[in-house]
C-alpha cells in the first residue's frame, strides 16, 4: 500500500523563505506589502467583472488594472530585495503605497461612473493603511492628497461627461468622502502622536534601564568596576585560565592614611581622592587587565596571562603615575601613597585562597611601613 504524500515543513520554509525573504524582522513588512497585492489583484478583477457587464469602458479599465498590478508588484520587489532600506527610513514604503494608492483611487473614480461612490472607501482603506507608521505630518498630508485627487477626479468627471458624472452629485460625493476622511485622518493623527509619544517613552525606558545595569555593575563613585561585576569577571577568566593554563596574579591595593584625610578634610576630599586613584590605576592597565573597587579605599587588580612579577611592574607604574598626579585641587600638598599585595593563581588553584592570599601580602605590606609592595608566587600543586 502506498503511503500517503506528507506535507514537507522545509520544502514550506523553503518556499516562505523565497516569497517573504530569509531575514525575520524583513518579512513583516513583506507580508503588508503581499496583503496591499492581494487587494489590488481583487480590485482588478472586480473591474474585469465591471467590463463583463458593460459597466466600464475596457480600455481605461485594462490600463488602469495594469498599472497598478505592476506598480504594487514594483513595491512588493523593493521591500522583498532589502532595496526599500536604503530608499529611507520606512523598509515597507508605507507612505510612497499610500500616495500611489490615492492616485490609482481616485484614477478608478474617474473611469468607473456606476460604482464611483464605492471606489471612496478604497480611498479610506489607503488613509487606513498608514495609520500604524505614518507620522502626525506624513499623516495630514496624506488626507490632504488623497482628498485633493479624489476632488481633481470628480471635476474632471463633472466638467468632462456632466451627464454621467451630475456636478450635484460630485458635490454630494465629495462631501460625504471630506467627512469621512476627515474623521479617518483625525484617528490617524491621533495614532501617530500615541506612537511618537511611546517611542520617546521606550527611549526613556531603554536609557533608564541601561543606567541600571551601568549602575549595577560599576562603582557610583569611582566609575569603575563594583565588587559583584569584578567577582563575575575573576569567574569568567577562571575558567578560560583553566583551559588554557595560564597563570594569573591578583593585585590587592589599600590607599595609605586614607582615614586620616577624610578625618582631615573631610568625606568630600576622600571621594575625590578616590576618584582620582581610580581614574590614574585605569591608565596604566594592559588591555587584558582589569580593575575594580573591593571597598572602601581597596582596589583588586586582575592580571590575566601574567606572573607576580608581571604584575608588580604594573603596581610600579602605578606609584610613579600616583607620585607624578598633583591632588593640590583636593587638598594643596597632599600626597596619596599606597600599598600592595600581589598573588598569583595557578591554572586550577583556588581563586578565594589566592585573594587571601594577596589580602595577607597587603597587610604584610603596611605593617613594613606601607608605601610597597609584598609579592606571593603561586605554591606548588
Amino acid at each position: 500500500m502506498l503511503n500517503p504524500t506528507r506535507h514537507n515543513p522545509s520544502s514550506a520554509s523553503r518556499w516562505a523563505r523565497w516569497v517573504l525573504g530569509p531575514s525575520e524582522p524583513g518579512q513583516g513588512a513583506v507580508k503588508l506589502t503581499l496583503l496591499a497585492l492581494a487587494v489590488y489583484g481583487l480590485f482588478a478583477l472586480n473591474v474585469a467583472v465591471q467590463v463583463n457587464l458593460g459597466l466600464m469602458d475596457p480600455e481605461p479599465a485594462l490600463w488602469v488594472s495594469t498599472l497598478s498590478l505592476a506598480g504594487i508588484t514594483s513595491f512588493y520587489l523593493l521591500v522583498r530585495s532589502g532595496l526599500s532600506r536604503h530608499l529611507g527610513p520606512d523598509p515597507s514604503l508605507t507612505l510612497p503605497q499610500s500616495v500611489f494608492g490615492a492616485l490609482i483611487t481616485a484614477w478608478g473614480y474617474a473611469i468607473d461612473p456606476p460604482l464611483r461612490g464605492a471606489i471612496i472607501a478604497i480611498m479610506l482603506l489607503n488613509l487606513v493603511w498608514g495609520m500604524f507608521v505614518l507620522s502626525q505630518r506624513q499623516a495630514f498630508g496624506l488626507y490632504l492628497f488623497g482628498l485633493a485627487a479624489l476632488a481633481v477626479a470628480m471635476v474632471f468627471g463633472a466638467v468632462t461627461d456632466p451627464a454621467r458624472f451630475p456636478p450635484a452629485v460630485e458635490g454630494l460625493h465629495f462631501s460625504f468622502a471630506a467627512i469621512l476622511m476627515t474623521a479617518v485622518s483625525v484617528l490617524s493623527v491621533n495614532m501617530a502622536r500615541l506612537r511618537a509619544k511611546l517611542s520617546a517613552r521606550t527611549v526613556e525606558l531603554r536609557a533608564a534601564l541601561g543606567r541600571i545595569q551601568y549602575l549595577a555593575h560599576h562603582d557610583e563613585l569611582t566609575q569603575i568596576s563594583n565588587r559583584r561585576h569584578l567577582s563575575e569577571q575573576l569567574a569568567a577568566e577562571q575558567l578560560n585560565q583553566r583551559q588554557h593554563g595560564h597563570v594569573m596574579s591578583l593585585v590587592l591595593i589599600d590607599i595609605d592614611h586614607f582615614k586620616a584625610v577624610n578625618d582631615s578634610h573631610g568625606h568630600a576630599a576622600g571621594d575625590a581622592v578616590l576618584r582620582h586613584f581610580a581614574a590614574t590605576l585605569q591608565t596604566t592597565l594592559r588591555s587584558t587587565d582589569f580593575a575594580g573597587r573591593w571597598g572602601g579605599e581597596e582596589f583588586l587588580v586582575v592580571t590575566p596571562q601574567a606572573s607576580a612579577a608581571t604584575a608588580a611592574a604594573l603596581v610600579d607604574r602605578l606609584r610613579e603615575a600616583l607620585a607624578e598626579a598633583s591632588f593640590d585641587a583636593v587638598v594643596p600638598g597632599l600626597r596619596v601613597t599606597f600599598s600592595a599585595g600581589v598573588a598569583e593563581c595557578a591554572p586550577g588553584g583556588d581563586l578565594h585562597l589566592a585573594i587571601d592570599r594577596a589580602d595577607r601580602a597587603l597587610y604584610q605590606a603596611k605593617q613594613t611601613g606601607r608605601d610597597r609592595t609584598v609579592s606571593e608566587f603561586a605554591p606548588l600543586l
